[in-house]
């Protein structure tokens, strides 16, 4: 089965085309950082207009890629939700169009459960379940409790920002560009991870949910007392991530430990952290753990065509009253 995926939550206009679920015969994404980059962040509005533009050349490429027609596909697979919901209307109204127009079935796929899906893309060998699954993104933090490829709870999230937010913010506060994640990386390498004892918030009565809040803010009070050298810079990165990233494994684990799963799943732009993957493997070796390869942990439509496979084959094509949403 060849299954069109198109990705279009945020500020990625994606398209891909998958084989039964794994083989990906072609992958296209149309980045938008170069015009977020100026504003220190995705400007919805900007965001919408560039989708409109390069909707249909994303989709003509990928299809040159895998050197396939339009006719011989034979799902459509979307993103719809959740997301920006202008965003998220503008991929959902293609593939609804495309749709109905070549008379193929449609299929709305979660996002953040195809970021998870995405890891299991990137390993050869099938997993068990249940799982925990770790997504951690610009937009997304959570804890998914997997019991299938189609049904998960969440066991904990952010009350505020997501991890990759509280990256970008704590970038922005150390003079840093757009995207931040990669920025902040980079310094903490030359950084004294100790210097500063940041720590991220806890929730009352909600132990594995996260806030990250308060330590973008203790960022921002400790940088604003000082005249900030580079190595002053190296420090500040390093302790802020030493911080988020203990935080995301001390729940990861107690999240893991309480619903008695061996495998952690991990999906997300962060996850491409190297600082992350040493600490977890380092600090969790008990559990397996599979992570996406890079060129599927940032947003893409092949984790989407991909998990639409297998959830058309598990409950059948949506109609055209699919509905985009905004929150899990």
């Amino acid at each position: 089965m060849l299954v069109l995926g198109l990705e279009s939550t945020c500020d990625e206009t994606a398209c891909a085309i998958v084989r039964d679920g794994t083989e990906i015969l072609s992958s296209v994404v149309s980045s938008q950082i170069n015009l977020h980059a100026q504003y220190g962040g995705v400007v919805p509005e900007l965001a919408c207009r560039r989708h409109v533009d390069v909707m249909i050349p994303v989709i003509d490429q990928a299809l040159s890629q895998a050197n396939i027609s339009l006719e011989m596909v034979d799902l459509i697979a979307v993103a719809n939700g959740p997301g920006l919901i202008g965003a998220l209307l503008l991929g959902l109204n293609t593939a609804k169009t495309l749709a109905l127009a070549l008379k193929k079935p449609l299929i709305g796929v979660n996002h953040i459960e195809a970021h998870l899906y995405a890891a299991m893309m990137s390993h050869p060998h099938p997993m068990e379940f249940p799982c925990m699954g770790v997504v951690l993104s610009g937009g997304h933090t959570s804890l998914m409790h997997l019991t299938c490829l189609s049904t998960h709870t969440i066991v904990g999230q952010t009350i505020d920002d997501a991890i990759g937010e509280a990256f970008d913010k704590v970038a922005k506060i150390l003079n840093l560009p757009y995207p931040g994640g990669p920025q902040i990386e980079r310094l903490a390498q030359q950084g004294d991870p100790k210097k500063y004892p940041f720590r991220s918030g806890r929730i009352k009565n909600s132990p594995l949910d996260f806030s990250f809040s308060g330590l973008k803010t203790a960022v921002l009070y400790a940088t604003r007392k000082l005249t900030l050298s580079e190595q002053d810079r190296c420090d500040v990165a390093a302790s802020f991530q030493q911080a988020a990233f203990q935080d995301v494994i001390h729940k990861t684990v107690l999240a893991a430990e309480q619903t008695q799963c061996q495998t952690l799943l991990f999906g997300g732009g962060v996850t491409n952290n190297q600082k992350l993957r040493h600490l977890f493997a380092v600090q969790a070796p008990q559990y397996q753990q599979l992570w996406p390869t890079i060129g599927l942990s940032l947003d893409n439509a092949a984790m989407i065509a991909g998990l639409g496979y297998h959830r058309f084959l598990s409950k059948g094509a949506d109609d055209l009253h699919l509905q985009a949403f905004t929150r899990l």
